[in-house]
């Protein structure tokens, strides 16, 4: 069970990952591009070239989880960047982006939050 507190970060790869790749590749790429630890307990969220395919690696303090996805139709509405390494996000965002809901042509309120 992957369980998101508020203090877990959420990251995506930019562009196009190699999905063959499984724990230490992607592990790898965590550790180079993104420069961020992949045992830290954080969410780090890759996608295929055609966007029909992803794969999620998470470190839950006594393992790491690979979990992926593969639609049968259709793709994932990925964020373009122009920069290389990762973009973080929101666990509602991926939550959105996971329902096929399109980050780019929806926008955040403005609500008051108590800071913690």
């Amino acid at each position: 069970m992957i369980a998101l507190s508020p203090a877990t970060r959420i990251y995506l790869a930019a562009g196009s990952t190699d999905l063959r790749r499984s724990f230490e590749g992607l592990a790898d790429l965590v550790t180079h591009q993104f420069r961020e630890d992949p045992l830290s307990g954080h969410l780090y969220v890759f996608a295929n070239r055609r966007k029909n395919r992803i794969k999620v690696l998470y470190f839950d303090g006594t393992g790491t989880w690979v979990c992926a996805k593969r639609l049968g139709q259709g793709t994932f509405a990925w964020p373009k960047t122009t920069e290389p390494g990762a973009l973080r996000i929101a666990a509602e965002e991926l939550t959105l982006l996971l329902s096929g809901i399109d980050l780019e042509q929806t926008r955040e309120r403005l609500w008051w939050r108590k800071a913690g």
